[in-house]
């Protein structure tokens, strides 16, 4: 095996800037396109290139395809950059299973991460507050349910159980159809991440939105690379980041930090991941909502 080739499981800027990086750690790239990629720019520009079958992000989504061009080829390993298959606890399992290395975090933490329902129960146990939140809502009466608990005059929050980026998200406001709602976060969650499965949180209107990056060897040692305010948001979506995050009290900041240590430690963390908090801009509160186990492409 050619133990300094990579394979680049994504494309357009994310792999040309992993490329540039692998190229100065001494290491040559494989690259992978769709039928409509041909000619795209991260194809020519790598040391081999490897046709998925498929056009768009099907393509890419293939992971049997990218593992089997990875062992054709004598890789190393595979750098799944972020969206496509980065998140993919199935891929990453079969990446370990070929002999290849995940340049990730592991499936274990990919499958605990990529479901906010069990990341929620991993921060209950490292003592890390969480807003009031459902398990897994299987039907619309389940949803009028949790609502009934949270009093009548509650604004709820549907969320996704998998993936994130703002899809398979509706705000529940009294009297609002809640079947309706529910069916159509359901069906955008399925659609987008192949997984249906929703709960539902108290919902803060006055909110900031801080995230902590944090990085660990997968042994335990984990360190934070600060944090950023991504509180700008159109349709759930971020806009704009700010690093640090602005006039954030000193104790916040310290506790947020903490908190993503503490619970990275707990997972033995490997790789860069983001740790998600919203502070309650009336009261100061913060809550712990989700994690993402990808890796940031930053050069």
């Amino acid at each position: 095996m050619t133990t300094r080739r990579l394979l680049i499981a994504n494309r357009g800027e994310v792999a040309l800037r992993i490329m540039r990086t692998a190229a100065e750690q001494g290491f040559s790239t494989v690259a992978v396109y769709g039928d409509d990629d041909a000619g795209s720019l991260h194809v020519s520009r790598a040391d081999a290139s490897v046709r998925l079958p498929g056009r768009g992000a099907s393509a890419y989504l293939d992971y049997r395809a990218v593992v089997a061009a990875a062992t054709t080829h004598g890789c190393w390993g595979v750098h799944p950059g972020y969206g496509f298959l980065a998140e993919q606890a199935q891929f990453g399992a079969a990446c370990e299973a070929a002999g290849l290395i995940f340049v990730g975090p592991t499936p274990a933490q990919l499958a605990l991460f990529g479901n906010k329902i069990a990341a929620h129960q991993m921060a209950r146990q490292c003592e890390v507050p969480i807003l009031t939140a459902s398990p897994e809502l299987v039907s619309a009466a389940a949803l009028d349910d949790f609502r009934a608990s949270q009093g009548a005059q509650t604004v709820v929050l549907i969320k996704a159980a998998a993936g994130g980026g703002g899809r398979g998200m509706r705000v529940v406001v009294p009297g609002a159809d809640s079947a309706a709602l529910w069916s159509a976060c359901s069906a955008e969650a399925l659609a987008a991440f192949g997984d249906g499965s929703v709960y539902a949180e108290r919902y803060l209107a006055n909110a900031r939105h801080i995230e902590v990056q944090v990085l660990g060897d997968g042994r335990g040692a984990v360190t934070h690379l600060w944090e950023r305010d991504c509180s700008t948001q159109r349709r759930h979506q971020k806009l704009i980041e700010i690093a640090p995050a602005p006039h954030l009290p000193e104790p916040t900041r310290t506790a947020l930090l903490e908190a993503a240590l503490r619970m990275a430690r707990h997972a033995n963390y490997r790789g860069l991941g983001t740790f998600e908090f919203l502070l309650d801009a009336d009261t100061g509160a913060w809550f712990f909502i989700e994690a993402n186990a990808r890796l940031q492409v930053e050069h």
